[in-house]
Formats: C-alpha cells, sequence, structure tokens
C-alpha cells in the first residue's frame, strides 16, 4: 500500500484530503505543521508529500528543500491559496512534482497524484541508462555511435586527417558535419593550429567576401583599418565553411582560384598572400544536383571532393539513438542541473522509431524539452514533443489524401489546447506553458471550450 503524507495546518482541509486518500486505498499519515511532517519523512519515508505552502513552523519550500534532501525519489505535491508567478516557479525550480492552487479540483488532484505515485513506481522498476560508459563511442568527444554506418564515418576521418586534402562532408541539417569536420581536425596533422569556421549563409556576398578574405583601409566605406580574413586566420590549420552551395557565382570564382592557386587577396589589396590552411566544406544539399541546374560550378565541385565523407541520416542509424540519448542525457543534467536518468523501454523504442527530421540535432533538443519539463528521474512519454513529419507521411505507403475540413479558428483553438492537455496529461502548469498563455486564461479557455479530461481524445 503506497503511503502519503498530508501537510495542512487548515484541520478541515487536512481532514478532508485524508479521508478521501484513504478510500481511494492509500495509507495517509498527516501534521498540522512542516516540522512535524519532516520528522514523519525521516521516519516513515512515504511515497509522496502534499503540503501546503505556509504552516506553523518549517513553510511548504523548507519541507520540499529537506524532503528531496532525505530521498530525492519522494514526490512533493504543493498546495496554496497564494496562487501567483513567484511561488510557482520557485516550487518548480527546487523540484516539486505539480503546484496546485486552492480551492481544490479532486479530479484534477487526484490525476495528479495517481500520475506522480505512478512515475515513482516506474522510477524504481528502472535501471539508469546514463552512467553507463560509451567513450568507446566518443570521437574527441563529439560523435557518438556505433553502428557500422558511422564506424565508417570514423573510417574516413582517420583516413584523411592524417594529410591536408580537401574535403567534402556532405549531410542533411542537424547530422553533425561540423562535428566532423572538428573531428579531422583535432585528430591528424592540424590539431597545433587554427580550426576556424565560416556559415556561408550567415552573411551576405560583399560581407562574406570580406570575412572571408579580409580587407584593406579604405577598400569600402567604414573599413577604418586592415582586416585579417578567415582564410589568413586559419594559418596553417582549418577553415570550415559550412553550407558552401549557398555562395554566389562570383565567389565560387574565387575560391576555385585560391583551391587551384593556394593564394588570395584581401578586398581592395593587391599583394598576394599564400592559403596554407585545408580546406573542408560542408552542404546539405546535393552539389551534384545543383551542378547539373547550372547553379554550382563543376570544376569547383571536383576541387572541393577530392575526399568526401557523407554522413547518414539519424533515421538510417537508429540503433544509436540509446547511447545518443544517454550521452545527451548526461550533458543536459549537468546543464540544467536535474538527474533524469531513466527511460522506460516504449519511450526508447518511440525515440528509435521517430523520423527525426531535424536529426541528432532535433534528438538533442527534444530531450532538452522533455528533461526541462520532466519532475523526477524518468524520461516520460508525454514529456516528449515529438513534431509530426511531413517527410515521415509520404514515407508512408499507405498514406490518404489529406481533405482540407473547414472549421473556425475558435474551434482549432479548441482541439489544440484539449491536444495540448492530453498530451501533458491535464497537467495545467506545463500546459499553459506550451501554449504560451497565463493560467488563469488556460483555466478560462477549459471553461469556455467545456473541456475535461474524461472526454474521449481529441482528434
Amino acid at each position: 500500500m503506497e503511503k502519503i503524507l498530508v501537510l495542512d495546518d487548515d484541520q478541515s482541509i487536512r481532514k478532508t484530503l485524508t479521508s478521501y486518500l484513504k478510500k481511494q486505498g492509500y495509507e495517509v499519515l498527516s501534521a498540522d505543521n512542516g516540522n512535524a511532517g519532516i520528522e514523519i519523512v525521516k521516519n516513515e519515508l512515504p511515497d509522496l508529500v502534499i503540503t501546503d505552502i505556509r504552516m506553523p513552523g518549517a513553510d511548504g519550500f523548507e519541507v520540499l528543500k529537506i524532503v528531496k534532501e532525505i530521498d530525492p525519489h519522494i514526490h512533493v505535491i504543493i498546495i496554496t491559496a497564494f496562487d501567483d508567478m513567484h511561488s510557482t516557479v520557485k516550487a518548480m525550480q527546487q523540484g516539486a512534482y505539480d503546484y496546485i492552487e486552492k480551492p481544490l479540483e479532486i479530479d484534477n488532484l487526484k490525476i495528479t497524484i495517481q500520475r506522480a505515485l505512478g512515475n515513482k513506481r516506474l522510477s524504481d522498476q528502472l535501471d539508469t541508462i546514463v552512467n553507463e560508459k560509451s567513450e568507446e563511442y566518443l570521437l574527441e568527444n563529439t560523435l557518438i555511435g556505433k553502428t557500422s554506418q558511422m564506424r565508417q564515418v570514423y573510417k574516413k576521418i582517420g583516413q584523411v586527417s592524417s594529410n591536408r586534402v580537401t574535403v567534402l562532408i556532405e549531410g542533411k541539417s542537424g547530422t553533425g558535419k561540423e562535428l566532423v569536420a572538428r573531428a579531422i581536425h583535432y585528430s591528424g596533422v592540424t590539431k597545433a593550429h587554427p580550426f576556424v569556421a565560416v556559415n556561408c549563409t550567415a552573411l551576405s556576398e560583399s560581407l562574406l567576401e570580406s570575412e572571408l578574405f579580409g580587407h584593406v583601409k579604405g577598400a569600402f566605406t567604414g573599413s577604418i583599418k586592415d582586416k585579417k580574413g578567415k582564410f589568413e586566420l586559419a594559418g596553417e590549420g582549418t577553415i570550415f565553411l559550412d553550407e558552401i552551395s549557398e555562395i554566389s557565382t562570383s565567389l565560387q570564382v574565387k575560391l576555385l582560384r585560391i583551391l587551384q592557386q593556394k593564394e588570395f587577396e584581401k578586398v581592395g589589396g593587391e599583394v598576394l598572400i599564400p592559403m596554407k590552411a585545408r580546406i573542408i566544406a560542408a552542404t546539405n544539399k546535393n552539389l551534384n544536383e545543383l551542378v547539373k541546374a547550372g547553379k554550382f560550378r563543376e570544376d569547383l565541385f571536383f576541387r572541393l571532393k577530392v575526399f568526401s565523407i557523407s554522413i547518414p541520416p539519424l533515421r538510417e542509424r537508429s540503433d544509436d539513438i540509446p547511447v545518443l540519448v544517454s550521452h545527451f542525457l548526461n550533458k543536459i543534467n549537468l546543464e540544467l542541473h536535474k538527474n533524469v536518468n531513466k527511460i522506460p523501454e516504449e519511450v526508447m523504442e518511440m525515440l528509435k522509431s521517430h523520423y527525426w527530421v531535424g536529426n541528432v540535432r532535433e534528438l538533442e533538443n527534444t530531450l532538452m524539452q522533455a528533461v526541462v519539463l520532466s519532475s523526477d528521474d524518468v524520461l516520460l512519454k508525454e514529456n516528449i514533443l515529438l513534431r509530426k513529419s511531413e517527410q515521415a507521411d509520404s514515407a508512408n505507403e499507405n498514406i490518404q489524401s489529406v481533405k482540407t475540413e473547414f472549421i473556425t479558428i475558435e474551434e482549432l483553438e479548441k482541439r489544440h489546447i484539449k491536444n495540448i492537455l492530453t498530451a501533458v496529461q491535464w497537467d495545467k502548469n506545463k500546459a499553459h506553458k506550451i501554449l504560451g498563455i497565463s493560467l488563469p486564461t488556460l483555466y478560462s479557455k477549459i471553461e469556455h471550450y467545456k473541456l475535461s479530461p474524461f472526454d474521449e481524445k481529441a482528434d
């Protein structure tokens, strides 16, 4: 029988909750002040603590702090008549499972209690995954993977890192092209020299030219002194040109000349500067197709593709997802001061079967969001918000034609709110943050649309 401790200095609330919880089949302990409650926690180690904030002796925040010190797996639900942003934020920061305002909605409280105890049971059953040793899959602490596809990438890195040959890295957005470039640089002959990265999409053509090659004083308005470009700053190291497909035709010509002659001029300059750096270029587009379409120079393409590395999309190496999840949870837990280190099998299978349009970057961002939403050490399914993929739909052989449905904005909003509430199991504190509206506004809309967790599942 699961044990719940109720702390509230209001006798009527304490008795009402105690009576209700006993009828639900729980063993219930109670106290009218925080100090007495802390002693009960030390002696009885309940599965769940429900505490008011304002009480004699230790208040709810102090109870929460000490309970988490005694056993971080004991969930704490805070209830209060003083619902304000500061208290809510403080409670969630300190590890409260949920924060519920008075007067209590008994159905909402029931769902929250069931979910909290269910999570604790799940946590007790699962082993931690993030303490597994994954160093054998790390390359310079950046690349993660053990599948045959990634091992081929590692082999190519090893082959090319011992020389200064030009490299073209091909792969969809989020696959880790810059990580591969850095691994080549730091594991080989260039590691003692600078690694300089340039995003070719971030600057206009004129600014990009100045950024790459530098400029002399007076070359254009605002150039009040000489400036070194990225090629010069890279020295004998590596210059990484990300999204090379986006550079203009005129810059393609200048880059080709640099590759051929191993020298360049600053913008507005006349002195030839030797180019000693290795060039690694990356693209998320098919350069061969761009060449056929006349959008990319064929001679430059062949100059860049002296040695090529193709990085597979995450969906083609789904067996790497468990070790990637372990790696990212370690990283995210350190950044967020959290301890989410257990994953149910069904959640891991869900992650492995997702299409991952944004690849490894999308996986990391998804896990970051899930850890932020987590209230304990288990990565729960309802906290993993996966975006719908048009590519995944098109890959489905049984996909049917989409029919336009003419509905009002109000009906669209109703459905969206219901879907979010269902996804987070009617946790309103999480739902209002995801929806980007205040908690009172969410309650108002729930009442307006007559939404209920007991309705049929949202479409």
